[in-house]
């Protein structure tokens, strides 16, 4: 999607991104590639987040810095084509999130700075060589996700009285959904519920994989990944369907219709990577900047859900809650 349809895709969002010339802009200011693992209206909050920061430290789109935007709608073969786009528009800049896209940028450039919104697993997966000594041209912000899925089963344990069989489905193209699955068995293992995993390549195998898991399974475990959170509402639908509970990792699942999600806070992730972008354009290397840690997570509860579903939420577990969608 071109930069004029992703402004007008953003709404309310979208005055922060005044149109200019991109002759003059190129000419005149630094450039942000922006690549979006998934589409506008899911991620019109994030951006709206990252942009009113970047105001705040001083870099007004159109006036001190230009924004190239890409949606690759949940698309993996999109990542490296948008990448290797930014590095032909020699870009200042490539800001991103999710394992994927990251690993897709780092492939196609070591020379251009690349900033990283959110990553499960930066080191695990061989984004970084380190937290605090990132090394080469990419840096940003871990979720931490993989070290939180215990705490995702939890939840779901709570609210589910007396889960025991547990269906966990993630793209295992995506490195870090491999180890997200793989923290979620051993911390299964720990809770003492069997489970069974079934394995995501492409949007076709969704429907097989309800189809398989159908009575072998008490609740649903969604690993993160840009290509299921495309097909979240499909993935959702077909839970309800099965009577399944489900927890996610992103609160935009419960928002369209999922149970429960606990993780960590995008919003806030997009406005601290607008902070990475203001020192790389003023000088900074990313090899000089460590990777930070999240400091928000949200559990996000969706209550209509869970009446279809037939379960009452634990006070407790409401108490706990950032925010309960009705």
């Amino acid at each position: 999607m071109r930069r004029r349809a992703f402004i007008l895709a953003l709404g309310g969002a979208a005055t922060a991104w005044p149109l200019a010339a991109r002759a003059q802009q190129a000419a005149k200011v630094p450039t942000i590639g922006f690549l979006g693992p998934t589409t506008p209206s899911s991620q019109s909050q994030h951006i709206a987040a990252f942009v009113q920061r970047l105001r705040e430290l001083g870099w007004i789109e159109g006036r001190d810095v230009a924004i190239e935007v890409r949606w690759a709608e949940g698309r993996d073969e999109r990542y490296a084509q948008i990448a290797n786009e930014f590095v032909r528009l020699k870009v200042d800049v490539i800001l991103t999130h999710n394992t994927l896209p990251v690993l897709a940028a780092k492939q196609a450039t070591s020379i251009i700075p690349i900033v990283f919104a959110s990553a499960g697993d930066p080191v695990g997966t061989g984004i970084v060589a380190s937290l605090g000594r990132p090394g080469g041209n990419v840096t940003g912000l871990s979720s931490q996700a993989t070290e939180t899925a215990g705490k995702r089963l939890e939840f779901l344990r709570e609210v589910v009285p007396g889960l025991r069989r547990l269906a966990i489905i993630g793209n295992v193209g995506n490195p870090f959904s491999v180890r997200e699955i793989s923290e979620a068995q051993v911390a299964a293992r720990t809770l003492g519920l069997d489970f069974d995993v079934f394995e995501i390549r492409r949007a076709e195998d969704v429907v097989p994989a309800f189809e398989a898991l159908r009575d072998r399974a008490e609740a649903l475990y969604v690993a993160p990944d840009s290509l299921l959170f495309a097909n979240r509402i499909r993935i959702n639908t077909l839970a309800l369907g099965a009577r399944l509970p489900t927890m996610c990792f992103n609160r935009e699942y419960v928002e369209a219709g999922g149970l429960l999600s606990y993780g960590t806070s995008f919003t806030d992730h997009f406005r601290r990577a607008a902070g990475y972008v203001d020192k790389i354009l003023r000088g900074a290397k990313p090899a000089d900047l460590p990777v930070e840690q999240p400091t928000k997570f949200d559990l996000v509860i969706n209550l209509t859900t869970a009446k279809a579903l037939g379960l009452v939420i634990p006070t407790s577990v409401l108490a706990r809650a950032d925010e309960v969608i009705e």
